[in-house]
């Protein structure tokens, strides 16, 4: 048996963070898998030790149209059986938001859902990501797949995962709606893995900037691991890594064992 790092974070920027120390600290930490979400880069826009990290195979997506929003990346250090870019539907293909990566061992989502906080239009295209999202993986599960879902989901779960539920209850990212899509979802049979292991609060993943909330933890779980309940015996540790700064976001990962 070996045991898998999987690390997952919303890096707000990738050539911002590689000025803040981020490639220092991949290989620091040395992750089998990083999933990243926003990277508001195309490939071409990036040196060739960003674009293709030493000892990883890198893997992007990002928006057919304009740069610098939205796009994930995903850097293994074991070379997957397929990739693919998509849920292979176009309106919700052209942002950039997904990369599915399959391994012998499991298939891994790396998924930025978007933000549903600008406007109604927004907050509707994000409601219908989520189903079409759930339309891709359920079928996958329904086959016997071992899967792994990680990535910003832009929804607070439960109070537990935000430091001022009430103060946000009519605010896109902790929603009544969004919220019921992410009980339907672990209604499924997809486990927040986070919570599976820790019930404790004040565990968050992201702060807002403006207001300085990290200094003061006012802060937002919204960037998850999910498992199908046939991976769940392998998921040895799972965390949250606060320490990490260089985005308003922090990574998330887990540790998991393999043949």
């Amino acid at each position: 048996m070996r045991e898998l790092k999987i690390l997952c974070w919303n890096i707000n920027g990738i050539r911002a963070a590689k000025g803040k120390g981020f490639l220092e600290w991949l290989y620091r930490e040395s992750p089998d898998i990083l999933c990243l979400q926003e990277t508001k880069a195309h490939p071409d826009q990036l040196d060739k030790d960003l674009r293709e990290p030493p000892g990883y195979y890198a893997y992007w997506n990002y928006p057919e149209q304009g740069k610098g929003y939205s796009g994930v990346a995903t850097f293994t250090k074991q070379e997957p059986l397929r990739i693919q870019n998509g849920f292979g539907i176009a309106e919700f293909d052209t942002e950039g938001r997904t990369i599915i990566a399959e391994y012998p061992e499991f298939t891994l989502f790396n998924v930025y859902f978007p933000n549903g906080k600008k406007d109604e239009t927004r907050l509707k295209y994000k409601l219908e990501f989520y189903e079409a999202f759930l339309q891709v993986v359920d079928p996958l599960k329904k086959r016997g797949a071992k899967l792994i879902i990680c990535g910003d989901f832009n929804t607070a779960h439960k109070e537990i995962d935000l430091a001022r539920p009430k103060e946000n209850s009519t605010v896109s990212g902790f929603l009544p709606i969004e919220r019921a899509w992410m009980d339907k979802f672990v209604a499924h049979g997809y486990i927040d893995t986070f919570r599976h292991f820790h019930k404790e609060p004040s565990q968050y993943s992201w702060w807002d900037l403006k207001t300085r909330a990290r200094e003061r933890n006012v802060g937002w779980r919204i960037d998850y691991f999910f498992v199908t309940e046939n991976l769940l015996k392998s998921v040895t540790k799972t965390f949250i890594m606060p320490e990490v700064t260089g985005a308003d976001h922090c990574p998330v990962g887990i540790t998991l064992k393999t043949p």
